[in-house]
């Protein structure tokens, strides 16, 4: 069996624990994600999630495990993997534009002058920065704009994986709606596989192709993968109508609300923690369903 594009593997994560002893905040942590997919993890703060982040850009390494990208070994930042971060780290001396050919002229240094600017313009401008607008610095700019230029940044160096750090976390409802769909416009013309952290569950269902959830920390675990069955594209208006929304939506509160606690600090005792699929689809006849869960025993279909 082909693996996944890219490949966690017993991935083990340990700390002093102040004491004298030792603190697992994850063990034997085992999953994938495809080549084009976007993928959200959710759970509570302390479960491992921005660990596991750090791992993946290559920021931190683990105690133990491997990760593969594309079938080589993650070992310290590169430019295949780029990162978003909630406070949008922008050189604070370089315009908007500037910010985003810094990047690039890294990323293809046999690219002319013109080439790397027109390559960064056309980023921000599918992120709605066009104009005068690329020439200011970021402390004139309104921090959905820092957002979007830390977005276009990423995106124009054209990563294999895009990490996305809750990115919309401090801008407001409306700022955030529209980033979002800006986000998913930019996605969708390209290759690149996206792994994002996020608090937010409707945010979560709106972009993700699946939802990975963890279990509460420490000795956490990714115990489920949700396939979220809303065909793209999606809309924010139009997605609550769809008969899967609040069938998703109540599993990842109920799950969150109180099975993280009762799946909590469970061992690994040396097996490999792979999380349970669950694929909840109040759209497909009830035979297709006995026959999905017959022909894959690993998948707990979910029609509440």
């Amino acid at each position: 069996m082909a693996k996944p594009f890219l490949s966690i593997e017993r991935l083990t994560q340990q700390f002093p624990d102040g004491t004298g002893g030792t603190l697992t905040v994850f063990e034997n942590a085992t999953f994938g994600v495809e080549k084009g997919e976007f993928v959200c993890i959710l759970g509570h703060s302390g479960c491992g999630k921005s660990t596991i982040m750090n791992i993946l850009a290559g920021l931190a390494e683990p105690t133990s495990g491997v990760v593969k990208m594309d079938g080589t070994h993650v070992s310290g930042p590169s430019l295949d993997r780029g990162v978003v971060f909630q406070n949008y780290s922008l050189l604070p001396w370089l315009s908007a534009l500037k910010n985003v050919t810094f990047g690039v002229s890294a990323r293809y240094r046999d690219w002319s002058k013109a080439e790397v600017e027109a390559h960064a313009r056309k980023y921000l401008a599918q992120v709605g920065l066009e104009g005068d607008v690329v020439h200011r610095k970021p402390s004139q700019l309104s921090g959905g704009m820092r957002q979007r230029v830390s977005i276009a940044r990423a995106f124009a160096n054209q990563p294999k994986l895009l990490l996305l750090d809750e990115p919309f976390g401090a801008l407001d409802a409306l700022t955030r709606g529209t980033i979002q769909e800006e986000l998913v416009k930019v996605w969708s013309q390209t290759e690149q596989t996206v792994f994002m952290i996020t608090h937010d569950i409707d945010e979560a269902i709106l972009l993700a192709d699946r939802i990975l959830l963890m279990t509460n920390g420490p000795q956490a675990r990714v115990a489920e993968s949700v396939e979220i069955t809303i065909p793209r594209p999606r809309n924010r208006t139009e997605i609550v109508e769809h008969p899967n929304y609040y069938a998703i939506r109540n599993h990842l509160v109920q799950f969150l609300g109180q099975r993280s606690k009762d799946l909590a600090g469970q061992p690994s005792h040396g097996d490999d923690q792979t999380p349970e699929v669950v694929r909840i689809d109040k759209t497909a006849p009830s035979d297709a369903d006995a026959e999905v869960e017959h022909a894959a025993p690993s998948l707990r279909a979910v029609n509440e």
